[in-house]
């Protein structure tokens, strides 16, 4: 009798052990904040209420030396790699458009002639898929696991910000139609919008928001945190100075009436109610089968271009993208429950200071003129190979040698072009701002695990569709030649170093200052959904976060 207790009781714990390893979250949320520094987290803190950012950072898990570990690092290119778990080398989406070698032309990393645009009459915006990313994602691999029966929709005003992200087998994913001020999709996904976008639509939700005027949150003088609101380094927003208040209505005559929406935090507030719409239409996190939301929000992204990461507008998109937050979450908790949703924060990529600023506050930065460098670098080729176009084209800080130009004979044409590679690194690495040039051939023999530039490189080289040869430039340098604005690409921690945040179900609240790549984050999510990496998958779990 005793023997048969054990057994039971032995059997029961085995039995319960078993269902809380399969138990999973009932939804997975993930949220991309385009053009994102690790550090907004704590600069802003002060000002961020309770059930946003600060719910995340007190109660979830912070990985907070967090990087891409590739360059460049633009927002395709990292959007892909956090949800493959890889990078460029593997999945293939080297930039947000690249020069295709096989066709000779410029291609967009989500373009797709064969598709058709679903839910608006601006005929090119549906035309995309996500054909060209080459790996699965964390959010295939979840359809895979159930069958099919787990739900993954993406939600983004840029489309790569939704399609990547959502992966191959999604069952939708929506974006922006800046011409009309509707959210779209592609036939990929579906032959027309469902009933209950259609009737977000009829709201005309854009509309009401370019009706009125962008103001500070808090009175403008208490934006400490930030640099003076009247600054040189910030771009106009058409002819208006990047100065407070903006008079969305007036603003909208000029700037493309609807695209407009995208350079303003209600955008953010936009996607926002789609998705909290989103969860009710399509019940997310209601059945048994984990369901997957892949959230981006770009106004950031769009936004920081234009004014850099020292205005008070871009604190001000943040304080409100906080509100929007705290609205996702109370939605989450009412609708899926606190404790039965997982939520995970990236970025794409972060930012640059403004190398104008920098420069004028004593510190090595610059401009490099990118019209002036090729023609400078043609001329220089022109006095070695006259009459021949050695170079095809420049793409993603990227040479595209013209191949046709070199003799069919491999004992002379590729000791011509041995002799290119050689001439052009020469020149380019005797230009001010440039840090070194990369070729194909040293690229695709280095290790993938290499550290340093060299290593970053060989992982954001894609051996079929990344150029001839790889150039990077010094810190605090881009190619532009104006003072105002700023952008992202390079492989230097102010462009890598993004926040990485769990919350949520299965997730201790801690923080861990190891160094992480954004790759991690998708084995990551597995562990925690409990099914298999993606299929080109190079990142490791977060193994503090299981500790």
């Amino acid at each position: 009798m005793r023997t048969l207790t054990l057994f039971f009781f032995v059997t029961v714990i085995s039995l319960t052990a078993f269902s809380q390893a399969n138990e999973r979250p009932k939804l997975v949320v993930g949220i991309m904040v385009d053009q994102m520094r690790q550090e907004y987290l704590y600069r802003y803190y002060d000002k961020y209420g309770e059930g946003g950012f600060k719910r995340l950072i007190d109660k979830g898990f912070v990985v907070m030396n967090g990087h891409y570990n590739y360059v460049p690092t633009y927002t395709a290119p990292g959007h892909a790699s956090v949800y493959t778990g890889t990078t460029p080398a593997y999945h293939g989406i080297i930039g947000n458009d690249w020069y295709d070698k096989t066709i000779d032309k410029s291609v967009y990393c989500a373009g797709d002639d064969s598709q058709k645009t679903v839910g608006s009459t601006t005929e090119d915006k549906g035309k995309m898929s996500p054909h060209r990313m080459l790996t699965t994602t964390i959010t295939d691999e979840l359809k895979l696991a159930t069958q099919k029966k787990s739900k993954v929709i993406g939600i983004s005003a840029k489309d790569r910000g939704s399609i990547l992200p959502a992966g191959h087998m999604a069952d939708a994913a929506y974006w922006y139609d800046g011409k009309t001020g509707r959210l779209i999709t592609s036939t990929f996904y579906m032959d027309k919008l469902p009933d209950w976008v259609e009737k977000f639509n009829a709201r005309q939700l854009p509309d009401k928001y370019l009706s009125q005027t962008w103001n500070t949150l808090l009175p403008i003088d208490q934006y400490e945190e930030s640099g003076s609101d009247n600054s040189p380094y910030e771009a106009k927003l058409g002819e208006h100075r990047s100065v407070f208040p903006y008079d969305l209505k007036e603003l909208r005559k000029t700037n493309g009436n609807f695209e407009l929406l995208t350079n303003t935090p209600f955008s953010n507030d936009f996607l926002t109610e789609f998705a909290k719409t989103a969860i009710d239409a399509e019940k997310l996190g209601a059945d048994k089968w984990t369901d997957f939301l892949a959230l981006s929000y770009s106004a950031t992204d769009y936004a920081g271009h234009r004014v850099g990461p020292n205005a008070v507008e871009l604190q001000d998109m943040y304080m409100r993208l906080d509100k929007n937050l705290a609205d996702l979450f109370r939605k989450l908790d009412e609708t899926v429950g606190d404790g039965n949703y997982l939520v995970f924060l990236s970025a794409d990529h972060a930012v640059a200071e403004v190398p104008q600023y920098l420069i004028d506050s004593k510190t090595p930065a610059g401009n490099l003129r990118f019209s002036q460098l090729t023609a400078g670098l043609t001329d220089f080729l022109n006095s070695y190979f006259p009459d021949k176009q050695i170079i095809k084209t420049v793409s993603n800080d990227q040479v595209f040698l013209n191949h046709e130009a070199f003799s069919t004979d491999p004992r002379t044409g590729g000791v011509d072009m041995m002799i290119a590679t050689e001439l052009i690194s020469n020149y380019l690495m005797q230009q001010d701002g440039i840090a070194n040039v990369f070729s194909k051939g040293l690229l695709r023999q280095g290790d993938f695990n290499e550290g340093g530039i060299k290593g970053m490189a060989i992982r954001g080289h894609h051996p079929k569709r990344s150029g001839d040869m790889t150039v990077v430039l010094e810190p605090g340098w881009f190619y532009s030649s104006r003072i105002q604005g700023t952008t992202h690409g390079s492989p230097y921690t102010y462009d890598t170093h993004v926040p990485i945040v769990f919350y949520g179900k299965g997730v201790k609240a801690g923080s861990t200052v190891r160094y992480h790549t954004v790759t991690d984050i998708a084995p990551t999510l597995s562990m925690l959904l409990k099914i298999k990496l993606p299929n080109g998958c190079t990142g490791q779990p977060v193994a503090e976060l299981f500790e």
